[in-house]
């Protein structure tokens, strides 16, 4: 069936910090340009989860009045701590001299990142931007010469038998001469463009961590508005895992809290939501949380590659930015500055190609400018801290990176790569030490339904499940027997479970309604079984402030 059509100049795929700023960026060079950002989530910022210590460089650049413009940056920092925990009752302060320079955060600010990109949103808008929340990017449109020409709405108003509802609305192909892919962290259609075009041959496999963050309400006398907290060690220590924690104080005597687990662990009985809980009853963080409130909670995947894993960012007919391409900066544990850029180095390089009218422009042009911008510099010089973290451990790879960065501003002369995939790194459970999980006393710590209720998370029931299965067979004839189904463990949301009938006989379920998007599970699941689709559109979580 013929569907019904929007023609454009730009197509953007998603409304991050990068989509905005490269829609903002193209119609501040080109106003007259003709730009559409369709967006997941409900509204602008529901599907938005970071620490989020923000760097205003790609800020100032775009919006060099952005404090005139009332941009949501209230807090800025105020002191760094930066701790090492050797143990659930110890820890150490690291002094500032010995802390890698990138962990220093002078001149930064605590915020919101889904409030800065409603902030963006609006600007983006009163350029003359049309954003289309609420509406999916199911499938990449291609042209007869396997161009990139745009993309495709998702269908609304599906039962999960396929069949058309009353509330059914078609989907849409929205055409762009040129379209910008800005999904974030494994977004799915960055996942088949890379492969579609063969945009990471040559480089390393890409790597991830989940991040689990909870939003808190605390006494007026715990609370030290602008103080960083940054942490290492353990929990994770205690399974050989790598990746650290952060507690940052914004306005209004809050705080938030979050652990980062690096999905190149191995202990398949590691599950990161419960090592989160474990690290609140620290007294390093308890002194911040107790007689508190928990006002909500998230998790979503980040990608921590480096430049060794960053794919071409340009294709035929369009382009990757931000997380969609991996331009996090991980030795600052900051990705939204430099998202923002790869978002305005895109724009810049898609309206010369558009004045020139010469589609060729866009691939010539686009990965020398981004090369020469100072995003990419940056990300060079980080680029082996994170192989370091993942061949050393945290203590001795923070080591290395403090006289890779600091001594020798990241121009040692090698490169370091981790060549396994993080779905590769599981051992059999049966080799693997079982961790003893404590149960959530209801004050510091809590259990996965009460926390993605916080997450105000919902998707329409009745409609087709948006984590499919390569076969479904995989779960309980692989995965079970050899990890102990590792997706009960590493989904933060409890939307994978073993569940087993009065007879014994086991099945695998998928409540798909609890998904918080993500995308741990097309990541970290050994067999590479699990796809993560988007679902109808304006499903999943609606994060405020988050």
């Amino acid at each position: 069936m013929e569907r019904d059509s929007m023609e454009y100049d730009v197509v953007i795929v998603g409304a991050g910090p990068a989509g905005l700023s490269a829609a903002c960026k193209i119609k501040q060079q080109r106003p007259d340009s003709s730009v559409v950002v369709v967006e997941k989530g409900s509204e602008v910022g529901a599907h938005i989860l970071s620490g989020a210590v923000f760097e205003t460089t790609a800020l100032d650049e775009l919006f060099p009045n952005w404090q005139e413009l009332n941009a949501p940056l209230n807090t800025p920092v105020d002191k760094d701590d930066i701790l090492v925990l050797t143990g659930p009752e110890k820890g150490i302060k690291v002094p500032g001299l010995f802390a890698p320079k990138t962990m220093h955060n002078d001149g930064n600010y605590i915020i919101s990142l889904g409030n800065l990109c409603r902030w963006l949103a609006e600007q983006a808008e009163n350029l003359g931007v049309e954003i289309f929340p609420g509406f999916t990017a199911a499938e990449v449109l291609y042209g007869e010469a396997g161009e990139v020409r745009g993309i495709v709405t998702g269908e609304m108003g599906v039962g999960v038998n396929g069949e058309q509802k009353d509330s059914y609305v078609p989907a849409m192909e929205l055409i762009g001469r040129y379209t910008v892919f800005a999904e974030g962290c494994r977004g799915h259609l960055g996942k088949s463009l890379i492969a579609n075009f063969r945009l990471d041959e040559g480089k390393t496999p890409q790597h991830y961590g989940i991040g689990i963050k909870e939003l808190w309400r605390i006494p007026a006398e715990q609370h030290q508005p602008g103080l960083v907290v940054h942490a290492a060690g353990w929990p994770l220590s205690e399974s050989g895992s790598s990746g650290g924690s952060f507690l940052y104080h914004i306005e209004d005597n809050q705080v938030v809290v979050g652990l980062i687990t690096d999905l190149s662990y191995s202990n398949p009985h590691v599950s990161p939501f419960d090592e989160f809980q474990r690290l609140k009853h620290h007294p390093k963080f308890a002194q911040y949380l107790e007689g508190g409130e928990r006002l909500s909670y998230g998790a979503r995947a980040l990608v921590k590659g480096g430049i060794q894993a960053l794919p071409q960012m340009a294709f035929p007919g369009g382009v990757l930015v931000g997380c969609d391409a991996g331009t996090l900066n991980f030795a600052k544990i900051k990705g939204s500055h430099t998202a923002m850029k790869s978002g305005m180095v895109a724009a810049e390089t898609i309206a010369a190609a558009l004045d020139a009218e010469r589609s060729n422009d866009l691939l010539e042009q686009l990965e020398p400018n981004f090369k020469a911008s100072w995003a990419y510099k940056e990300l060079y010089m980080q680029r082996n801290f994170g192989p370091a973290q993942h061949k050393w451990g945290n203590i001795i790879g923070s080591a290395y990176a403090f006289i890779d960065i600091n001594i020798f501003n990241g121009k040692l002369p090698w490169t370091l790569k981790d060549m396994k995939p993080d779905y590769a790194t599981l051992e059999p459970a049966a080799k693997a030490k079982k961790i003893n999980y404590r149960k959530p006393d209801g004050k510091l710590s809590f259990d996965k339904p009460s926390s993605v209720f916080l997450s105000n998370t919902n998707h329409e029931e009745d409609q087709p499940c948006h984590l499919r299965l390569a076969d479904s067979s995989i779960p309980l004839t692989v995965n079970l027997p050899l990890y102990d189904e590792p997706a009960q463990r590493y989904c933060p949301a409890g939307v994978y479970e073993i569940v087993e009938s009065p007879e014994g006989e086991k099945r695998f379920q998928i409540n798909g309604q609890n998904c918080v998007h993500c995308k741990t599970c097309d990541i970290k699941d050994p067999s590479q079984n699990i796809t993560w689709v988007t679902p109808e559109g304006a499903g999943g979580p609606n994060y405020p402030n988050m």
